[in-house]
Order: structure tokens, then sequence, then C-alpha cells
């Protein structure tokens, strides 16, 4: 019985002894010199962090004991977060920004793809602890709202701007007492798919790229180059093709020859690349080609901060979603196309904005009120050279009130308080049927006289509204009662005076411009960046804004 007593106590002291041990590695000896960084202020860490206040809020609570070491070490959290930091690349953002560059200093095997670090001093295991609180921050910050700030760069970006509901320090609490680091910042993305599997084609490309070892060289291409056609630039564009799996690679007599088998290999790649699948080499397939696995990483990195930049959406809803670089207008119902549509988009100088507004009524047989900028560079002068002008374009002149008055007794570029506007008909600038969501930029979805518009490759045609295909589908898909049968939309869509219809719910209407997106099955979509814009925030996602240097 003695024995077993003292056999008792024994364990007793032996795991009290333990504990104390545990806890003084688990302190690993640096608590009281993290405070002394703290009341100094030495630290180079402090002096740079754009979150000195956050990180010194978050040790004083917690008594100065670290998170991200273990017994000198990292501890399984900060081995966790420096895998998030180097994964931040497939958010499209750079772990350059997130102090990669000196974590990595702090390990014995910089050149080791799985870093350990080990007899570090204590100073180094304080800035340690500290670059890796201070990435935590950055990154969480970034990938809740993007690196970019939209209103700085992108003036076509109407968006209402996105709130910021997220206390970062209480997440970090969160990882402090154990919870996942992963999880707890993918909490942080944005709620569409369209995040989650943008990701994966972006890991997937990094994939690709690893075997990739063509030169990309710049294949120019004036004109279109046809089957059957030599050129100087089908060598290099027939490597592409090879590379991306729409070819085989065989040997030819002569490698400059448009052949049938690369022929068949272009269509199939125009086709999954949403392009006219023609087989005809034009500027747009010779663009598309000249693109290597890089240049696609930082196409699809740009559209996953428009993605960050949105402000937060029901994606589950009824919605009507137009992608503006896509010529696309989807409709929505649980995260389902139920309704596809080309469309027609603002030419260049007339970029269709990006933001979104309920759609809250259709106009059936609408009149075109002319905006004033269109009545004085294209009607005035028209009128100046052909008076029967306005007669010949079914067009009328009224004043403030709504009232038809004669042309002849108002001088349009002198004259206050007139307005011109086409009447309804087939020859109707806005087709026969109008889709209304109010907004400041008076821009609206409407049918066209010009369907021929539809079948060109680039549909950059408009004055800044969009133009839809099909309307009368979409007009039936939006009323949603079985009194609106196609009988009934068509003679609607035919009268000589406008009618008015309300629907029956707000439909949100959202308008993107998105240069890359993955669809359901994980297939990584490419378009071209019509307007521009890609580069600017390409440069701005690519500078080293972020990190401690930059502050």
């Amino acid at each position: 019985m003695n024995k077993k007593i003292i056999i008792s106590l024994s364990a007793i002291l032996l795991l009290g002894v333990g504990l104390i041990w545990f806890f003084n590695q688990r302190r690993s000896d640096i608590s009281d010199e993290l405070e002394t960084a703290f009341n100094e202020g030495k630290n180079p860490v402090l002096g740079s962090s754009r979150f000195s206040e956050e990180i010194r809020n978050f040790y004083t609570e917690r008594e100065y004991m670290e998170v991200w070491l273990f017994n000198g070490t990292l501890s399984k959290q900060g081995k966790a977060l420096l895998t998030q930091i180097e994964e931040s690349k497939y958010d499209g953002l750079q772990p350059a920004d997130y102090n990669l560059a000196k974590i990595y200093e702090l390990s014995i095997d910089q050149d080791q793809a799985n870093k350990k670090f080990r007899n570090l001093s204590a100073d180094e295991k304080v800035t340690l602890e500290l670059l890796l609180t201070d990435s935590f921050f950055g990154l969480a910050r970034d990938l809740e709202n993007g690196k970019v700030n939209p209103a700085s760069l992108d003036k076509n970006w109407k968006f209402e701007a996105k709130k910021t509901k997220v206390d970062y320090l209480s997440l970090l609490e969160k990882v402090a007492n154990g919870g996942s680091v992963e999880k707890t910042l993918a909490t942080l993305y944005p709620t569409t798919d369209l995040y989650s599997r943008g990701r994966e084609a972006i890991k997937n490309l990094y994939e690709i790229k690893k075997n990739d070892t063509l030169t990309w060289e710049f294949a120019a291409v004036d004109g279109a180059i046809e089957v059957g056609e030599k050129h100087a630039a089908i060598p290099a564009l027939r490597k592409r093709l090879i590379f991306w799996d729409f070819l085989k690679n065989e040997q030819l007599e002569d490698p400059t020859l448009f052949d049938s088998a690369m022929y068949r290999g272009l269509q199939d790649y125009q086709e999954s690349n949403g392009m006219n699948p023609d087989g005809v080499i034009g500027t747009l397939v010779a663009e598309s080609l000249n693109k290597s696995p890089q240049d696609l990483i930082d196409i699809a990195s740009i559209n996953m901060e428009r993605l960050r930049w949105m402000p937060a959406l029901d994606w589950k809803k009824e919605m009507v979603l137009v992608n503006v670089a896509n010529y696309q207008l989807d409709y929505l119902q649980n995260s389902d196309t139920t309704f596809s549509a080309k469309v027609i988009v603002g030419k260049e100088y007339n970029e269709s904005p990006t933001f979104t507004a309920p759609m809250s009524y259709i106009v059936f047989s609408p009149y075109w009120n002319i905006p004033e900028s269109i009545t004085n560079e294209e009607i005035i002068p028209s009128l100046r050279k052909n008076s029967n002008y306005l007669a010949e374009k079914n067009m009328e002149v009224v004043n403030g009130s709504g009232e038809v008055v004669k042309a002849t007794q108002v001088n349009l570029s002198k004259d206050q308080g007139y307005r011109v506007r086409q009447k309804p008909g087939g020859d109707n600038s806005l087709g026969l049927v109008k889709f209304m969501f109010p907004n400041e930029y008076n821009i609206y979805i409407h049918d066209t006289p010009a369907r021929s518009l539809f079948e060109k490759e680039t549909r950059a045609l408009s004055h800044g509204c969009i133009r839809i295909q099909n309307p009368d589908q979409f007009a039936k898909i939006l009323l949603n009662n079985s009194d609106w049968d196609d009988e009934k939309i068509q003679a609607a869509m035919n009268q000589q005076n406008e009618e008015v219809v309300e629907l029956d719910r707000d439909i949100p209407v959202v308008i993107l411009y998105m240069t890359f997106w993955a669809d359901a099955d994980g297939k990584a979509n490419f378009r071209s960046d019509v307007y521009n814009r890609d580069a600017a925030l390409l440069k701005a996602l690519r500078s080293n804004k972020s990190g401690l240097d930059q502050a």
C-alpha cells in the first residue's frame, strides 16, 4: 500500500515537473524580450508596420505570449501561416508583400523548399514573431478588401465602396487560441464560387508553368492567315497550340505552312476560348496564343482582385449578370444560369461602367429619348446637311412637357428645353423593348434593329448601353407570368405607343468587367481586355506598395 502511495506521489511530482517544463518551453523565453521590444520601440518591425497599434494591443492583452513560435522554432500555427503567405499567390497576391523574404532570411536553409528555423537569437525570435503577426494582418486585410483601392485606379468602377466588417484582431485571437489559420483566412474570401474556382485555376496554371519550356517570343500577325497559307508566325503559334494540348507535335516539311491539322486544332482552341471557331488566325487569335502561362496567371490575378473589390452580394438570389468583357448576359437563379444571350456594349470611348442596380420595369415599344450629347454631336450636324433627317429617322421634337412641336420652329443648337426622340417602331435605335434598372449613368438593356452585329466577335459598338440578343425571351423570363405568353409579348413589342410594365419584384442587375473566370467545371476562361483596363491594375497589384519596406 505504501509503495502505491509513493508511486502515486512520484507520478504527480513528475507530472508537475513536466508541466512546468512544458509551459517554460511554450513561452520560448521571449515574452520578456517581446515586452522590452514594445516598451523600447526599437524592433524594426514595430517601427515599419502599418498595424503597429493592433500588434501592440494583441500582445499586451496576452501578456506578451508568442503565437507563431514554440520551443525556439515555428509552432504549428507559425508553419500554417507561413504556408498561407506562400500560397497567397493563388489568390493573385504577392507573397513578398507579406514579409516572405524577411522571414526566409531567418531560416537556416533559405534555398530549401521546407524552411527550418533553429538556433535563433532572442532578438531574431522576437523579429520572426512580429513579422508573422504583421503578415497576418496584411494578408487578412488584402484578402477581404483587395490590395488596390479601385476608386484611385478605375474611373468606371461604380460599385458602392466595400465596407469592412471584420475585426482582424479578433481573427488573430481566434488563431492564437488554436483556430485553423487556413480556415480563418478563408472566411475573408468573397462568397461567390467564382473566387474559389479561380483560386484552383491559378494553382493549376502554376503547375502548368513548371513544364513551360517555350520562349514565348511575340508572334505578330497583321490581317488574317487562312488555312493553306504560309506565314512567319506559324511555327511559334503552332508550338503554342501543342503546348496547350490542342495539336500533336509532328514533323513538317514546311513549318511556315498553316496546314489542315493546325486548322482543326485552332478551331478547338477558338471554341474553348469563347471565339468564333472559324479557323482563321486574326489579331484576336494571335493575341490570345501569344500569352504564356505567366501572362494568364497575371490576368487571373487581376480578376481575383476585382472580385475582392465587390460589395457583398447574395449570389444565390435571382440575378442578371452582364460581363462586358465577354459580351454576354446571364440570368441566374440559385447560382444556376437559366438563360444566356449575346450583348453589345459601349465603344472604347463610351465604356460601359461596372455597377449594380435593381431592375424594376420593362418598356415595350419604347420611345428613344436621345441624349443631349448625341443630339449635339450627331443629329444637329446631320440636320444641317439634310433638313428631312428627322422625318427619315422617324424622329420628332418635344418640349419640356413632352408635347410634340414642329422641328422647323425650333433651333436645337440654341433653344433650351427641347429634346429629340425617336418614335416606336422597327427602326427605333432601342429596338422593340428596353429593360430598366434606374441608375445615375443612364445605362439600360435594350433590343436593337441592327441584329446582324451580334455575329461579330468583338461587340464594343454602342454608346454605353447594353443591347441584347433575343429580348423577347428575356422579357418572358423576367415577367414569369402565364398571361405573358409569346403572342402577347410580340404584340406589346409592336405597338405605336410605348407600354410600361412593372415587374412584381426587383431583380439585381450586376455589370462586371471580367477578363478571366473559372466555370463550374473548373475550366479557366480568358477574354480580350477590350477597354485596356488590365495593365494599370496589374502594375498596381504587382507593385511593392505593401510590406514593411514600403509602408
